[in-house]
């Protein structure tokens, strides 16, 4: 576990064979307003500790876009007692995601509103990593060019070592959460066993660049409590 580390705290269009694969694998027919950190809205059982927005991107219960706004969120699951509507027409479609790791990876960043001492962290390690305090458009419109190649999620590739806890990677050809020198990996379950992190080589990295600077320079993701039990 990296030194300083809590755990406590610190292409989307998938209403095909993968969302069906993955619905059956959890028993039950699932919403497909799930977020994996492939970026993928997907549908399975696995609704988390945060919900997010891309905007509008739904017609009844079907997902018919990747994003509407460069804009993407994640904000808490109930803010003052409002919980936002579900499937509601005309009105932004909530997402979900396991923990707030599978949200960065997917390419989201704090809300400001529900979430806003979580952003002013944000902002701060931003600020650590690139000199500036950001303005919200500008670092939403580089956000979004790291974390999209077309309509599907861009990879970005990095030496193991320099991979930072709170960042996502493929391992095995799956996504896995980096925690220390240990990879957690991710599953529609939730979290499994974590393995030994490779001391050497190059990762396909699913988090976006200026998001690992934000780790890099101390914002602590909230993770879910599964990641350690392994």
């Amino acid at each position: 576990m990296a030194p300083g580390w809590t755990p406590e705290r610190g292409p989307v269009k998938d209403q095909g064979p993968r969302s069906v694969v993955l619905s059956v694998m959890m028993g039950r027919v699932a919403a497909p307003n799930r977020v994996t950190p492939f970026g993928e809205i997907v549908a399975i059982d696995q609704r988390g500790l945060f919900m997010g927005n891309r905007g509008s991107i739904h017609r009844g219960r079907t997902i018919v876009r990747p994003w509407q706004v460069r804009r993407w969120i994640t904000c808490v699951l109930e803010y003052k007692g409002w919980v936002a509507p579900k499937w509601a027409p005309g009105r932004w479609t909530p997402l979900f995601f396991w923990d707030e790791p599978v949200a960065i990876a997917a390419g989201h960043r704090p809300c400001a509103l529900c979430r806003h001492g979580d952003f002013v962290r944000w902002l701060a390690a931003w600020e650590a990593a690139f000199g500036e305090r950001p303005r919200v458009d500008p670092m939403d419109r580089r956000l979004h060019d790291e974390r999209v190649d077309g309509r599907a999620q861009r990879r970005h590739a990095l030496p193991w070592a320099d991979v930072p806890t709170g960042a996502f990677a493929v391992a095995g050809g799956e996504p896995a959460f980096v925690l220390g020198d240990r990879l957690v990996p991710w599953s529609p379950l939730g979290y499994g066993r974590p393995i030994d992190r490779p001391a050497r080589g190059r990762a396909a990295v699913l988090t976006p660049p200026s998001s690992l600077a934000v780790l890099h320079h101390g914002y602590r993701p909230l993770v879910h409590p599964s990641a350690r039990e392994g």
